[in-house]
């Protein structure tokens, strides 16, 4: 009987073992289907995934970041999750930093952002007095841009562990006319950079694409779990978050 008892009590203890939690945070204009190709490989992986859908045209970016983080931190610290990750494409990336400026996230793990305008796109600049652009992309959509008003350029350095994957290929050649090559159609490749990120790795594919793309997906993975990406196109940079980890 005393057999029995340890060997429940050692079953429950291994299920109350919690799982990394990762927030997915969608772009702009898109859903949290658009997420879910990614989402459904983290569940595989076993992390507790906390999809987020988000009203992303009809406010500013400084109203929604403190409208929807908090609510996926909340879900993730239900579940007893001690670190939380965020996996975001475009302006999800932008939403976190935004967040962060004014509040700590103590049990932040990695972060991984795809095609993420950390230095506003050069699109928004080009087509945002274009008359129904504010109204399909919304006040947030106006905010992209690569002016020293814009928020991408308010935002400061990142203090967290942050690898970036960017895309390489366009389908959108009228847009990659306004941009530096190389670049997704949406953003270059030098506008997802920011100072104090840990990672890059360059992708051919297009900035739509890059949340279901498998090449994508096991590069997250493979930053999640190891801090850094793989392959040719991979480059490392001197982190301190990173170093403090690893300490």
């Amino acid at each position: 009987m005393r057999v029995i008892l340890s060997a429940l009590l050692l079953l429950m203890s291994f299920n109350s073992i919690a799982k990394d939690c990762v927030v997915l945070l969608h772009g702009l204009a898109r859903t949290a289907g658009a997420m879910e190709t990614m989402q459904q490989a983290l569940d595989d992986a076993g992390y507790h995934t906390v999809n987020v859908d988000y009203p992303s045209r009809e406010h500013a970016i400084e109203v929604l970041a403190p409208m929807v983080i908090p609510q996926a931190l909340v879900q993730c610290r239900a579940e007893q999750s001690s670190v939380i990750h965020f996996v975001t494409h475009s302006m999800g990336g932008i939403l976190l930093r935004q967040y962060l400026q004014d509040n700590d996230i103590t049990d932040l793990g990695r972060v991984v952002m795809m095609g993420p305008p950390n230095q506003g796109s050069q699109v928004v600049d080009n087509i945002k007095d274009i008359p129904g652009f504010k109204a399909f992309n919304g006040p947030a959509g106006m905010q992209l841009g690569t002016g020293e008003q814009d928020v991408p350029k308010q935002l400061g350095p990142v203090n967290f562990e942050l690898g970036i994957i960017a895309g390489t290929s366009s389908i959108n050649l009228l847009l990659s006319n306004f941009l530096p090559n190389p670049d997704d159609g949406k953003v270059s490749v030098e506008n997802t950079k920011v100072q104090g990120m840990c990672a890059l790795v360059t992708v051919e594919v297009s900035h739509p694409f890059l949340m279901k793309r498998q090449k994508v997906i096991r590069q997250v993975l493979h930053f999640l779990k190891a801090g850094k990406f793989n392959g040719d196109t991979a480059r490392q940079f001197d982190c301190p978050t990173q170093v403090e980890r690893e300490g």
